[in-house]
């Protein structure tokens, strides 16, 4: 069977009309009542529209735009049960991440991700698209950390969703340190060696989205059941065995 040769720069164009079309939305430049059509972007860009239409529909297969009339698109909106699963599903990707690097990681690990986070934290820019940007590149490197790939692809794909996550943009008006003031803390988890203390500090670290109260249990939260509690698995060999052999 013959195939056809790949186009290596239309590939190239896609993906900067990608990262073009995710830059407007992280910076609101697109909102909820804009209309993209693949015309009018490939005019503007000056670009054909195939290029277009593949950054388009990869940003409606990420759930970050859905198709509107004859073919364009618009910013998905989420209602309050796909925010709940959305976080949920954040929470079961970078809690098993803490739990791969709290038993698995290295003196270098926690130099690295020590210095990632005051790199991160001290940013200049205090715009929300700067803080969003400086908060993913944080856990994003907690979750590569963990080397496992699919867990990296699910990571990217829930913050791509939150690119049309309004809370987080919402903050701009308000204190930045809530969201970028608690990463060594998640640091220091990892580096206690304990499973699931790391698990349950990201979980109340991700809680922050949701604007909790500060009395909810993280576990009520995410509609998760509770972890062994740490007496009892310290106690439980066997258990603490099994627990590690679901998470090398």
């Amino acid at each position: 069977m013959a195939f056809k040769t790949i186009q290596h720069e239309k590939r190239r164009l896609a993906d900067e009309v990608y990262n073009e079309l995710t830059e407007a939305i992280v910076q609101r430049y697109i909102s909820h009542e804009d209309v993209l059509v693949q015309e009018k972007l490939a005019k503007e860009m000056q670009i054909s529209r195939t290029p277009v239409r593949e950054a388009l529909l990869r940003l409606e297969q990420e759930g970050v735009l859905e198709v509107s009339n004859r073919g364009s698109f618009r910013l998905y909106k989420m209602d309050d049960d796909e925010v709940r699963e959305l976080c949920q599903s954040r929470a079961a990707i970078e809690g098993q991440c803490a739990r791969i690097l709290a038993v698995n990681h290295t003196q270098e690990d926690i130099i690295f991700l020590r210095r990632m986070v005051d790199k991160e934290e001290n940013i200049r820019d205090q715009s929300a698209r700067s803080h969003f940007k400086a908060n993913r590149n944080i856990h994003r490197n907690f979750v590569k950390r963990a080397k496992n790939r699919f867990l990296l692809d699910m990571f990217d794909i829930n913050w791509g969703k939150a690119l049309v996550f309004p809370l987080f943009a919402t903050t701009e008006n308000g204190d930045f340190n809530q969201s970028l003031g608690d990463h060594l803390k998640l640091v220091d988890a990892i580096a206690s060696g304990d499973g699931i203390e790391a698990l349950e500090t990201f979980i109340a670290h991700a809680n922050i989205w949701l604007k909790q109260d500060n009395h909810t249990s993280p576990h009520q939260t995410w509609n998760m059941k509770p972890p062994v509690p740490k007496v009892l698995s310290d106690k439980s060999t066997q258990a603490s065995e099994s627990s590690r052999a679901c998470i090398l």
